[in-house]
């Protein structure tokens, strides 16, 4: 941005000034003068940086995981968001669909990959435990080390429900600020990871936990129901339910509205399976 803003003559300093300051900052030298060059660039060719962005300097695409490899990485990100037994859940799940998609449409794998990627995404969701064992597994720490240098000052905002209060006019919690001490909270707070959906989770009683705890296994049920007595002609409609999962996202008032959103985006899918195809008029 300073290397745009520069090259367009919004910064009344010289070349040469900018230059000295990005190596008396002594933060990132090389990355911080290679930054200042394209934004010099991009103000004169757009274009050109915007193509040179999408160039990938390896000359070949990452592999893509196979399926099998996408569902052990999943599980054993369960196992460190809860515990085996709860990664072993999430794998006898996925493998009951699999089974059923290999008798009844071999070769395919469209429901399997939907399943298993809408009911992880229902299980690991981001409650006060989870937001702590993020903040403390190392990589947080990595790259504010990586970014900063020094011992930076940290906030942090958040709106936990035992804590934040509801603003007065929306009745939505409001987010509060938090010091650098929250991240020695947050190490205390992950070692306790086990009471998760327990009747000694402080945290598991308010509503938006509640219905976290219960869509996995509502989404699991859903399609358990339609596995065996659906015909080739529902799959599609199936899969498409199984996707449906990607519609719960955010956190609070936002999600229970996408929540809302998504049962009923279920219930209309749902009705569509087992229904006779339309013939087509002569």
């Amino acid at each position: 941005m300073l290397g745009f803003a520069f090259q367009r003559g919004a910064i009344p300093l010289s070349l040469e000034a900018i230059t000295k300051a990005i190596e008396l900052n002594a933060a990132a030298i090389e990355m911080n003068r290679l930054a200042f060059s394209w934004g010099r660039l991009a103000a004169h060719d757009l274009p050109r940086v915007v193509s040179a962005a999408r160039f990938k300097t390896s000359g070949a695409a990452p592999a893509k995981r196979t399926l099998d490899e996408t569902i052990a990485f999943r599980a054993g990100f369960l196992t460190d968001y809860q515990n085996e037994a709860y990664s072993k859940r999430y794998l006898g799940e996925v493998a009951r669909v699999r089974a059923a998609e290999a008798k009844a449409s071999p070769g395919s794998h469209d429901l399997t990959e939907a399943f298993a990627k809408g009911l992880f995404k229902l299980m690991a969701y981001k409650d006060e435990y989870e937001v702590a064992r993020l903040y403390s597994d190392g990589e947080f720490a990595k790259a504010l080390k990586e970014q900063f240098d020094g011992d930076p000052s940290l906030k942090v905002s958040l709106a936990p429900p035992l804590l934040a209060r509801r603003d007065k006019v929306t009745g939505h919690l409001r987010k509060r600020e938090f010091g650098g001490w929250i991240l020695t909270a947050f190490d205390i707070l992950t070692r306790f990871k086990f009471l998760r959906g327990t009747a000694f989770d402080p945290f598991g009683y308010t509503s938006e936990r509640r219905t976290e705890r219960a869509l996995p296994g509502e989404y699991s049920a859903m399609i358990f129901r339609r596995l065996d007595n659906a015909k080739p002609q529902d799959w599609p409609h199936l899969v498409t339910l199984a996707k449906s999962a990607e519609l719960v996202r955010g956190y609070g008032h936002i999600k229970e509205v996408n929540v809302a959103r998504y049962r009923q985006e279920c219930a209309r899918l749902a009705a569509t399976i087992g229904q006779p195809v339309a013939q087509a008029a002569e």
